[in-house]
């Protein structure tokens, strides 16, 4: 009889070409599969609450496969760890109905966007911070990020081929901080569109260095129009930090994560 696991993921996403499958190249969706393929002898697919791109990390990703293995879930972490490759790791696993869907029932994903703002870069940090030389102006990305939230058209910010989902999203949160020399733009909804959250960091650092007003960001949400956000951010800065679920997996990864 078959079962369905829920395994909560981080990655490294330097050396792979996205989660999702590709023709070529490394994938973390590939590394997975492998794992799980070794540990059970099934050969099968993974499902992903959130299809992060080539270069793009996770400490939070959420995945589900059906199996027929009865190992149970403590013992599926311990195993894939040992299969996997040292850039992923499985943070913990969970058993949930058969009918759970770790897309449609998410309730909201966060996103977390890291900047090294100083005079100099840093090679320990060049693979998960962005470097941006000139001072960034925290409070004017801040006054923009205050139209993002709600319930909006966010087709400014992906490429005509991202729309077919639709564009209309709810944000929850839209923030910038500093600590140090370290700038992290945090962003939660309901569901992204592809690129959306480096698009509008690439237009925040705009605002952030006096090139783009609060009021034009806005007019860029309120176009509705796809282009016109940008320069995309690169992808190494990006991190999914968290899927949240209702009880009872809601619950249990607060309790584990």
């Amino acid at each position: 009889m078959q079962r369905k696991l829920v395994l909560v993921v981080e990655y490294d996403g330097t050396g792979y070409r996205g989660f999702q499958l590709q023709p070529q190249g490394a994938t973390i969706q590939g590394e997975l599969e492998t794992a799980i393929r070794k540990l059970t002898g099934e050969k099968l697919r993974v499902v992903a609450a959130s299809r992060t791109d080539a270069g793009v990390h996770a400490v939070g990703q959420v995945v589900s496969f059906r199996t027929g293995s009865a190992l149970p879930p403590a013992t599926v972490v311990r195993a894939l760890n040992f299969y996997l490759p040292p850039a992923i790791a499985v943070k913990a696993a969970y058993e949930v109905a058969p009918d759970f869907d770790v897309q449609r029932q998410a309730r909201s994903r966060e996103y977390r966007y890291s900047i090294l703002n100083s005079a100099t870069p840093s090679p320990l940090r060049i693979r998960t911070s962005y470097w941006v030389p000139r001072r960034l102006e925290i409070g004017a990305m801040n006054q923009a990020c205050a139209c993002l939230l709600g319930k909006h058209d966010f087709a400014s910010f992906t490429s005509p081929e991202g729309t077919a989902q639709g564009t209309v999203h709810t944000v929850y949160r839209a923030e910038v901080s500093r600590d140090g020399d370290t700038v992290t733009f945090d962003m939660e909804a309901d569901s992204f569109l592809r690129h959306q959250v480096r698009l509008t960091v690439g237009s925040l650092i705009r605002v952030g260095l006096g090139k783009l007003s609060p009021g034009e960001f806005e007019g860029i949400v309120e176009a509705a129009q796809p282009g016109r956000a940008g320069p995309s951010a690169p992808a190494h800065g990006l991190c999914l930090r968290r899927v949240n679920y209702a009880p009872p997996l809601g619950d249990l990864m607060n309790e584990d994560i």
